[in-house]
Order: structure tokens, then sequence, then C-alpha cells
């Protein structure tokens, strides 16, 4: 075995000691599970009943746990695993032609091992580095940005000839900020601790009616009254309440928590904090996504800076009895996992399946403790009201949004980026400040938010209009809006947890139906198909994923209907294959080949 592919067992020692970090607590499987594969490359079925019999978990549990996230491996993989972004801005920049030349350099096939065990090549859903594609993961935990063919040239050469991921070129892991207009939070860094002393001098019940007078929604795409949440936290029976951040955007083009996280960890971390005093929480979490692995020991340098600056940990401030800590859990790709329960469901080790409400976090999450899950931008945002006050806050943005809102723009633009602006903001300005020309359409929100056309340009970014958690995708009359809603169809039929029939099997239907097009077999039936499904996944589906699955479909239909009528074939019904091709086998046993043997009309 070469030295660079790791071993696939691990020492009982080493495997005693991984759980020992983790208290033998069931509850942290999936990071065991994370640093266990990162030591052995990946997840044997022997080393999971190991692991099984260590915490008390069947095998079955434990093996659920590792088929669910697209990042653990239950088969071997390539001392090299690489994984290129596959979100259609990177498709744009040209990443399924680099890919297929990385294959063809290696001599290796898409999804497969090579013969010798050295590398697999793959694609992955978005790495949140939109602005700077085409991006990769190396090894899930290394980052490559703006790829092009003679990174390519030079990353098969490196593997080929076994150089270690450590010893490639530092600039190719650089990933750059892009910050192109900031406001309020992406503007000047409060000093750590300063918003915090405020908050404390307030004391809990003033700090949250401060939250309450601000208007603050959450940013995640919900937009959940962030006040009311917390005051319904705070009034929930308990004695131990948790606060947690979800960091895990996995949104397609959104990469603005990116930034926060890099940038403003300090301003994050204290949002918690005072929402930890606000609600009487002991506890935090962040709920880091798994593509971000290269934040974490940076976060981590963060919060061990704030432990010592009395900023968490005992006594914080010198406030008795207020004793709060944040630890970080590493997610191992899962977009599902980006709604709240689904996070807790994996924060308690277990597989990402949205739980059924009520009751709410706020009632019982995590453990069953009544819980505040908010998001990045949020907990920064906190931290900014904490310290200039919710009055303030309230006077910027709209009546009904108030504050700013950060826009993570990416697609056919000159200047991709973040650009934070006041709510109420017109879609026109963010086009004319990225640079954007002959713009076609904008997806906002991501997949699961809405496409607008041209003229709809006039309209504003506010929960009363338009609504995002922060995608901003741009794209110019040369692209195919049908392909552009057949490659968010295929993101979220994978992404399909898989636990309700109409979100699995409708997916994969609406795939079907859009490949079936794209084939050249469309006819006006099948777009009437799309539509009675979109319908069905509305109104069924267990939870928000599969209710807006159909949605970048709905709004390019009626929107862009040309670009799926020149794949319709027949106004009729057309069958997404030949059926006297599928003749051909009776013929050949039967020995004939006579007209009465064929479908008279073949086509």
């Amino acid at each position: 075995m070469h030295p660079l592919t790791p071993s696939n067992t691990v020492s009982p020692v080493a495997l005693q000691a991984l759980l020992a970090r983790h208290g033998h607590s069931p509850h942290a499987l999936v990071q065991i599970l994370r640093e266990l594969q990162a030591l052995q490359g990946w997840l044997p079925r022997e080393t999971l009943s190991q692991i099984g019999a260590a915490l008390g978990l069947t095998l079955a549990h434990v093996e659920g746990v590792a088929g669910f996230y697209r990042f653990f491996h239950t088969q071997p993989v390539g001392a090299y695993r690489v994984l290129f972004s596959d979100n259609i801005t990177d498709r744009m920049l040209g990443s399924e032609a680099l890919m297929a030349d990385l294959c063809r350099r290696l001599g290796v096939s898409p999804g497969k091992l090579r013969g010798d065990g050295l590398v697999s090549v793959d694609t992955t859903s978005c790495t949140g580095l939109c602005d700077q594609g085409p991006a990769l993961l190396i090894n899930h935990h290394q980052v490559v940005t703006r790829m092009d063919a003679e990174r390519v040239a030079h990353m098969a050469d490196l593997i080929l000839q076994r150089v270690p991921v450590a010893q490639w070129p530092a600039h190719w892991f650089e990933v750059q900020d892009h910050i192109r207009r900031a406001d309020v939070l992406l503007g000047d860094a409060p000093a750590p601790g300063a918003a915090l002393a405020a908050a404390l001098a307030r004391g809990p019940q003033a700090m949250l009616d401060e939250i309450k007078t601000s208007k603050l929604r959450g940013r995640g795409g919900a937009g959940f009254v962030t006040g009311l949440k917390w005051e319904l936290c705070r009034q929930a029976p308990g004695e131990q309440h948790v606060v947690v951040c979800n960091a895990d955007e996995g949104e397609p083009g959104t990469f603005k928590d990116r930034v926060l996280l890099t940038q403003r960890a300090d301003a994050v971390f204290e949002g918690m904090t005072i929402a930890a005093h606000a609600i009487g929480a002991r506890q935090g979490l962040m709920y880091l996504r798994g593509e971000y692995r290269y934040l974490l020991e940076p976060l981590q340098a963060v919060l061990q800076r704030r432990r010592d600056a009395h900023l968490l940990g005992a006594a914080i401030l010198g406030v008795e009895g207020f004793d709060f800590d944040i630890s970080i859990h590493v997610g191992a790709g899962a977009y599902v996992c980006g709604e709240e329960s689904s996070l807790i469901e994996s924060l308690e080790g277990k597989r990402g399946t949205p739980r059924i409400r009520p009751p709410f976090p706020v009632e019982q999450g995590y453990l069953g403790h009544p819980t505040v899950v908010n998001n990045v931008e949020t907990f920064c945002a906190a931290t900014h009201i904490a310290l200039q006050g919710g009055a303030w806050w309230a006077s910027i943005g709209t009546a009904k949004s108030t504050g700013t809102k950060i826009h993570s723009v990416s697609g056919d633009c000159e200047r991709p980026g973040l650009y934070e602006y006041p709510f109420g903001t017109r879609i026109g300005r963010i086009l004319e400040d990225c640079g954007a020309r002959d713009t076609q359409a904008v997806q906002v929100g991501g997949p699961s938010g809405v496409c607008l056309s041209a003229f709809e340009f006039g309209r504003r970014i506010a929960f009363e209009d338009v609504p995002t958690a922060g995608a901003f995708m741009v794209f110019d009359r040369s692209r195919n809006m049908f392909e552009v809603a057949r490659s968010f169809a295929h993101f979220f039929a994978h992404e399909s947890c898989g636990f309700c029939t109409p979100c699995r099997v409708g997916t994969a239907l609406v795939v079907k139906r859009l490949d079936k097009l794209a084939e050249g077999h469309g006819s006006r039936h099948d777009i009437d198909v799309l539509f009675e499904l979109d319908k069905l996944m509305h109104t069924a589906t267990h939870c928000g994923l599969g209710a807006s699955a159909c949605n970048p479909l709905r709004d390019t239909i009626l929107k862009f209907r040309p670009a799926y009528e020149q794949h319709l074939k027949s106004l009729h019904f057309e069958p997404g294959f030949d059926l006297d091709a599928e003749l051909s086998i009776a013929r050949r046993m039967t020995g004939r080949d006579d007209p009465a043997a064929h479908l008279e009309n073949p086509s």
C-alpha cells in the first residue's frame, strides 16, 4: 500500500482515544465517523460495527447514518478524492470539460475508483465558492478555486507523482472574500466584547425587548421574527436551554456566511452569546457545513481567544452565573440539514431527516431542550443591535423588512462577490453594481427561491416583495433557462432525504421528464405532467425541500416557455424511448424482420 493511502483499519487504541474525546456519546456519532474516516480513508462495515458496539448502537443505525451523508464512504475511495462543484455557475465556467480532462489525464472514470486505488473523481453539490469557480474539494477538507486547463494539467501530474496535497501550490487554495459593497454587517467590525457588555448591562429581558423592537427577521430564508423565537424559547419550560448557529448554507449560489465566518467570526459568536444571555442558555453549538471544513481551525482559534478574554466560558465578563460556551459540529454533506429540525437531528448523531412539527425546536430541540436556531447572518445582526439599539436597526430598510441583507452574487457579471444593501433595494440596482450585461434572468434565493425575468428587475428585495436567503445568480441571454431548471431539478433529486414518497419519487419523476425533453422526446403532455408534479409536491411533501423543489421549474416554464417548447417533438404524447427498437430482441429470437414485425410509425 502506498504511504499516501490511509489504512483500512484503525488500531483499537486510536479508536478508543477518538471515542474518549467525544465522551463515548452516541450523539457525537457524525463527528466520530468524520474523524475516523479522516484517519483511514473510508468506513468499512467492520469499523462501523466496532463503533456501534462501543456506543451502544445497532449496526443498522450506524450504517444508516454513514449512508445518509455524501461525504461518508462505505466503499473504498482514492487516496486523492477530487470532487468538482457541480452548481450551475460552475458549469457555466466550464467545470464539466475540466473534470473530463482531469479524468482523461488520470485514467479514471467519473464516480469510479482507479484500479490502483490512487484517485477517484466525482461531482458534489455547490461548495459555496460560486464567486471564484470552477471550484473543487480535495479529500473533503481542502478547497481549490479558479480551476482552469493549466491547473488541471498540473494537478494531474501532482497526483500521478503522488505529491501530498500539503505540497501543492499554495495559491490554489486561496479563497478570496470579494466584498464588493459593505454596509452595516460587512463594514467596520465591532470590538470583541463591546456588544456583549452592552447586552449584559441591559439585562436579559431588556435585550430581548431590543431585538423585538428591531423587527429583525431570520436571514436563513424563512424570515421568522427573531425576537419572537427568542421569547418563545425563553418562556419554554426546561432546566437547560440551547443556542444553535446554522452555518450550513447549502443553498446553491450562497456564500455570504462563508465570508462572515472568515471576516466576522467574533460578531457571530458574540451574537450567539447575547442570545444565550437573553434566553438563559448555557450551551451553544455551531453546525458548520462539511464543505467549510477548512474553516474549523480558524474558528476554534477565535473561540479560544474569546475564552481567554472571558467572553466565553465561566463567569463571562465577571457576570456570576452566566456560564456559556460554544462547540463546533462539522456536517458531512447533506443539503437538507439546512432545515433546522434536520440540523438538530444531525447534531444528535442521526440521519438528517426533518422532524414532524409541532413540537418546534423552541419547545423541544437539541436533546429535547428548548433551542434557538438562527443562521450566521442573523447572529451577526444581533450583535450590531445590541451595540446600537433596536430602533436604530428598525430605521434601516422597510417597515416590514428592517436592516440590511447580504447578497451572494455570481454568474454572468463582471464583479461576482458580496453586496450588502438595505432591504428595499431594486433588483436592477444590484445588477448595475455587479456589472451584469444583457441579463435574461436572475435566480434569487437559490433554486428554492424565485426566478425573475427582465421585466421584473424593478422589484425590490424584501420579505413583502422578493424574499431571499442571499443567493443572487445572474443569467445573460446566452443561457438556456431550460438547462438551468434541469440542473436544479437534478440537485433536488440528489439531495432529497428520501423520507417521504412525494419528494423521493416526485423529484425523480421531474428529472425523468426533463431528461426526456432534453433528449428530444418531449411533448406538451410532458409539460402538463410537470405542472401536476409541482402541485402534488408543493402540498404533500414532509418538509420545505420537496415543497420548493419545483419552484425553478414552475418559474421558468411560465417565464421562459420557448426554452421548453424547442425540445417538443409532438403536441401529443411522445414516448421517452424508441418503441420499434424495443422489439429488436423479439425479432432476433423469432428470426423475423418483415414489415409486420415492425411498428408502422416507429418515430
